[in-house]
């Protein structure tokens, strides 16, 4: 009796419902979860065919299952789990995944079903399903989009290699164009600036100011003219590539006082360029021509933007570590907003004026110094001048 009891209690209480039936198909019993999953009171169920609780085509196929087993032996569903479709009292369905065993019970056959269902599964099968459709179709949508992208680079790739092959034969004709521009410049220029010169010797025996005036002025322009065409020169070898430094040892202090007495014949009046040399040692290992051209930029600057009858300050210092050189004067110097581009090419400060230049001098500084190892630094305040300092390290 309690194993019976016991039974019972385990069968009534079961998460999975469990139907028993006879073999004519008949339910004999039904538990409280098989009852919550066909919404049938046990009543309703009991004694009736289990065909009532399946859908169709597997209520016309029950009754045919049970007989050609009891026929042949050869089960069809009883031993197997299977998933098969439940009726619901409102008509609705529901999977479930069906279990039959065979039972001899008292001289005859009952057959149990276990009946678990899988509503939640196949709800998160379909959205599993959506979820995976809904990724492909991203999928899809990305590589299309990924595809249309490529196709727009190699486009683009196209664009830019015609461009560039264009903008490098735009750049040979330039270059072409400013070096025979720069050399047939200079027969001209030399030819006007040895007129100038004999027109002032030829002059001398006459005591005419204006003369003198006008030729002073063709030599100040044929030096502009000369100036910003070596500048357009060097600029254009420095973007072509062509420029290499030439390391070797010479001695800085003999060309800085050749820069200073070519540089003296230009400055203005009582304009005096000082140098002095800091150091042992007066050997350095650089490009002269290089260091030449730079100190030629800052020198020809510091008297451009100074006034008559002042000092123009020229140092150079070898210490342990560096090669220093020093350019100051006490110009109109450099407004704070346009110091930051101050090494850019073709830039000019706002408080140049009517002085004129080509805005190239410090690019090409910055760029000589930096085939050299070097660096260029420089201190301005407005009305109150520009120091300049370019130091390379002894390697």
């Amino acid at each position: 009796m309690e194993n019976a009891a016991l039974l019972k209690a385990i069968i009534e209480n079961a998460i999975d419902g469990i139907i028993t039936i006879d073999e004519r198909g008949r339910v004999e019993s039904i538990n409280p979860a098989a009852c919550r999953l066909f919404q049938h009171d046990p009543e309703a169920v009991i004694g009736n065919n289990i065909k009532m609780l399946m859908p169709e085509p597997y209520r016309g196929q029950h009754d045919e299952y049970i007989n050609r087993y009891q026929h042949t032996g050869d089960p069809h569903i009883i031993g197997i789990g299977r998933e098969v479709t439940g009726l619901k009292k409102d008509g609705s369905t529901f999977p479930f995944r069906l279990g039959v065993s065979e039972v001899q019970f008292s001289g005859r056959k009952i057959y149990t079903g276990f009946i678990h269902d899988l509503s939640r599964e196949k709800e998160a099968e379909e959205k599993l399903k959506e979820y995976a459709a809904h990724l492909e179709e991203l999928v899809e949508e990305r590589t299309q989009k990924l595809q249309d992208f490529v196709k727009a680079l190699e486009r683009a790739k196209e664009d830019v290699s015609l461009s560039l092959e264009k903008e490098k034969e735009l750049g040979q004709l330039k270059s072409r164009f400013v070096s025979m521009a720069s050399h047939e410049f200079r027969t001209p220029l030399s030819a006007i600036q040895l007129s100038a010169s004999l027109i002032e010797k030829y002059a001398q025996p006459f005591t005419n100011e204006n003369i003198t005036k006008h030729v002073n002025k063709i030599k100040n322009a044929v030096g502009n003219l000369t100036t910003i065409l070596n500048d357009f020169l060097s600029l254009e070898k420095l973007e072509v590539g062509k420029v290499e430094p030439s390391f070797t040892d010479f001695d800085l202090v003999k060309l800085a006082e050749e820069i200073t007495e070519e540089m003296q014949i230009v400055a203005k009046q009582n304009q005096n360029i000082i140098y002095q040399h800091t150091g042992k040692s007066s050997i350095v290992h650089l490009d002269p021509n290089l260091l030449k051209n730079c100190i030629f930029n800052l020198v020809a600057n510091a008297i451009k933007y100074s006034g008559e009858n002042t000092f123009i300050e020229f140092n150079s210092e070898i210490n342990d570590k560096n090669y220093i050189v020093t350019v100051k004067d006490n110009g109109i110097g450099i407004p704070e907003t346009d110091q930051r581009h101050l090494f850019e090419a073709f830039f000019r400060a706002h408080n140049t004026g009517n002085i004129p230049g080509t805005g190239l001098g410090l690019n090409i500084v910055a760029r000589y110094t930096a085939l050299m190892n070097g660096t260029v630094e420089f201190k301005s305040d407005v009305n109150q001048g520009t120091l300049f300092t370019i130091t390379f390290p002894i390697i």
